[in-house]
């Protein structure tokens, strides 16, 4: 079992830095890569709502989830730096690292939010920052220290918190939650599984190192790669949503017929090829995936009048 490790985040374990790799180093702790997923997911919450906001409103919401989401992501990376130690995909993240203390990405991290939650209660409205809050709060308490080290179902409870972001970007605009905005977080939610676990796949000695219950680790690759087709099945409906219910158009529904049949070659593809070139595959895909049916979204509303 991995034990906390504080040797690497202590003082004298820090060596003197160039302020431009401390800085890169505090942007690190912030997760960009998902800060940008989010952001975007976000955005295209609030564009695609049906009441438009003032531009600066509209800016402020938007800094406001993507402080959000860089507090969780730096509070993840407190609290996992001892899993993070001995995986080669993260060894060489801050805290491990020994770069920076590991208080410096608690209290970042509690700053962050606090401030995030706080200016989107006072500018844009207590709905917004309500869901802000519970996201960074299931991310932080329900995925991160309670479901990641304890259930290979964790990243499919936990998905919830990634899901969110165009909910709020909905609510903020809005003041409200509708069915096209449940539509979105249905999407997100149900893409997480087959995405995290392609990851898992070809990271499957990772986890395992660091007593990780990831589902490759518990229930094996072949497990894996039919739990990742039986929600790809999922998936696909899910992504037709917004068509069916009129929130896009058929630029939208043609456009996301065809991400589908990608995608589902690639998982077919993975369920009868055990290697871990498909999973890696896989992964890369699913996250150009995703941001072109959330791109699609914005295509159809601003060249067919939906949404």
């Amino acid at each position: 079992m991995v034990r906390p490790y504080e040797g690497a985040g202590s003082a004298a374990a820090v060596a003197p830095a160039d302020v431009r790799f401390q800085l890169r180093d505090y942007a690190v702790l912030l997760k960009p890569r998902v800060m940008a997923l989010v952001v975007f997911t976000g955005l295209v919450g609030l564009v695609m709502a049906p009441v438009p906001l003032p531009s600066l409103t509209a800016i402020i919401a938007v800094a406001c989830i993507a402080l959000g989401a860089g507090a969780a992501g730096a509070i993840n990376m407190w609290y996992d730096r001892d899993i993070d130690r001995v995986m080669q995909r993260t060894k060489n993240r801050p805290l491990p690292a020994g770069r920076l203390q590991p208080q410096v990405a608690l209290r970042l991290g509690a700053g962050l939010a606090t401030f995030a939650v706080v200016t989107m209660a006072l500018v844009v409205n207590l709905l917004a920052a309500g869901l802000l809050a519970l996201t960074i709060t299931y991310y932080v308490f329900i995925y991160t220290v309670w479901l990641k080290r304890r259930t290979p179902q964790n990243i499919v409870i936990g998905g919830a918190s990634g899901a969110l972001p165009p909910v709020i970007g909905w609510a903020a605009a809005t003041g409200s939650v509708g069915i096209e905005a449940l539509s979105l977080f249905a999407i997100i939610f149900l893409w997480t599984p087959p995405h995290s676990w392609a990851l898992a796949l070809f990271r499957r000695q990772d986890y395992d190192q660091a007593g990780v219950p990831m589902l490759p680790v518990v229930a094996g690759g072949r497990k894996t790669r039919l739990y990742i087709l039986a929600y790809t099945l999922l998936l696909i409906p899910a992504t037709l949503l917004p068509w069916a219910i009129g929130m896009a158009g058929a630029l939208y529904g043609i456009v996301a017929l065809v991400l589908d049949a990608v995608l589902l070659l690639h998982v077919i593809r993975l369920a009868g090829d055990p290697r871990t070139q498909p999973a890696r595959t896989l992964f890369l895909f699913s996250i150009l995936y995703l941001f072109l049916i959330f791109v699609a979204l914005l295509a159809d509303r601003a060249f067919m009048g939906h949404g």
